[in-house]
């Protein structure tokens, strides 16, 4: 009479959500429990018989084979983790605990899947770590290295690219982009650009492999061969809509990108597409605090860093450097004639014909209304600030056709240079504005 303690123990061990498993000296399947199936994919036929270790990912190969040496000589393991490629060709995360039956001559062991649980972990990872890159970052070139190294922990991603769209000129800028055989991918016709354009366009994740049942349409051919590299582009998507893509490329016939990576991608970009916009913000706001918004010229502020950092080199060095201070005459004439429009124009006008008569290493800054200052950082002789003075008042007393206006202008130009007209910047800055009153009321003089 068979009663319930008789019934035998598979059936209950196919109850069980966790994997049950027995492997033979040779490293073959000899039993399988029914969870096996859910967790690897495979039916019990499939799997008994079959070699343990052409299951396992195969960068966790190495190590579980002598994790599989150390159970057989005795020494049990407990919540060891490796990877295993499902019958999906999907990866899947497994905790084990596992023993060796001397009397069986089998190593017994319980696999639970953990997959879940280690998406979670990379996401809060990805997270806290992407987060405090955009804090510690100094600006958008060193957040995108740091995020390449951040995705790189968890992805193949040697080739790595990130696109930002700029509406206002319709263009696809790469500001970041590691690739040995496309170092250009702002080129017409580029792999990289032409997926990253097709990301932005749709707002959707391309992911392209070798296997591919259906490639996206249009990219068929770059996984045509076993061998050819994966793809995978993910949406920078934000509040304000798709800013951009990023992009990562396998090496060819290296590991194969799955869906949980395009997922898991996904969740990174949106942290990335909200860090972008942040540094994206902070940087307008700090250009807002040391430009001028009209003539895009530094403003008094980033001026006085600037002549400070002059000063000290000048002193280190004993060099000279100079300060000249430039006003338009007459200037309020013309926005009182011709309007503020007009009186804008001319200003941005002088800013673009001051940043001519100047080196790149100078500077040219607004003060306010129609005052400029030129800061010539390293000069070699008193005479040359005075040969940059008169090429700025040959340039500005060239006619200016302005919004179907011919205007005039005259600049009074005042020189200050160290260390003859002073050692400070105070000293510098005043002896500039004396000595441009003065031209100012030479020229007017010579007017009456």
């Amino acid at each position: 009479m068979t009663t319930r303690n008789s019934a035998p123990l598979a059936s209950y061990i196919d109850l069980l959500l966790d994997a049950v498993c027995a492997v033979d000296k040779q490293g073959r399947f000899v039993f399988v429990s029914a969870a096996c199936e859910r967790i690897f994919g495979y039916t019990p036929e499939e799997l008994i018989g079959r070699q343990m270790i052409d299951l396992v990912h195969p960068a966790d190969r190495q190590r579980t084979l002598d994790a599989a040496r150390e159970i057989m000589g005795g020494d049990p393991k407990l919540n060891f983790e490796n990877r295993y490629l499902r019958k999906d060709g999907r990866v899947v995360n497994i905790l084990w605990s596992a023993r060796w039956s001397e009397v069986d001559q089998l190593r017994i062991a319980v696999a639970r899947d953990i997959t879940e649980r280690k998406q979670a972990e990379s996401r809060q990872a990805a997270l806290y770590a992407i987060s405090e890159a955009a804090h510690a970052a100094e600006d958008l070139l060193a957040l995108f290295k740091r995020i390449h190294l951040i995705i790189g922990e968890w992805l193949p991603a040697l080739n790595f690219s990130v696109a930002l769209y700029d509406e206002h000129c319709a263009q696809l800028n790469f500001p970041y982009h590691v690739d040995d055989h496309e170092p250009q991918p702002e080129q017409p016709g580029t792999i990289t650009g032409r997926l990253c354009a097709e990301v932005i366009r749709t707002g959707l994740p391309i992911l392209l492999t070798p296997d591919q049942q259906t490639p996206h349409v249009g990219f068929e051919a770059l996984v045509s061969g076993q061998h050819s590299p994966c793809w995978l582009g993910v949406p920078l998507n934000s509040q304000n809509g798709t800013i951009g893509a990023l992009i990562v490329k396998s090496i060819p016939g290296g590991e194969r990108y799955t869906e949980q990576d395009k997922e898991l991608l996904q969740y990174v970009c949106a942290q990335v597409a909200t860090a972008i916009e942040r540094k994206q913000l902070h940087a307008r706001l700090q250009r807002m605090a040391q430009y001028d918004q009209l003539t895009q010229l530094p403003n008094r502020e980033l001026l006085r860093d600037r002549l400070k950092a002059s000063l000290a080199a000048a002193r280190d060095d004993r060099g000279r450097m100079a300060l000249l201070y430039v006003d338009l005459d007459r200037f309020k004439q013309v926005n009182d004639t011709h309007g503020h429009a007009v009186g804008d124009m001319l200003l941005q006008t002088v800013a673009n014909r001051l940043k001519g008569c100047v080196r790149e290493t100078d500077t040219v800054a607004r003060i306010g209304g129609d005052e400029f200052v030129v800061l010539l950082h390293s000069i070699h002789a008193s005479g040359d600030a005075d040969c940059v003075a008169g090429k700025i008042r040959q340039v500005l007393d060239q006619p200016l056709r302005l919004d179907g206006h011919s205007l005039h202008i005259h600049p009074s130009i005042g020189v200050a240079q160290y260390p003859e007209n002073g050692t400070e910047e105070a000293q510098l800055f005043r002896h500039a504005d004396e000595a441009m009153y003065s031209a100012k009321r030479e020229h007017h003089l010579r007017l009456v």
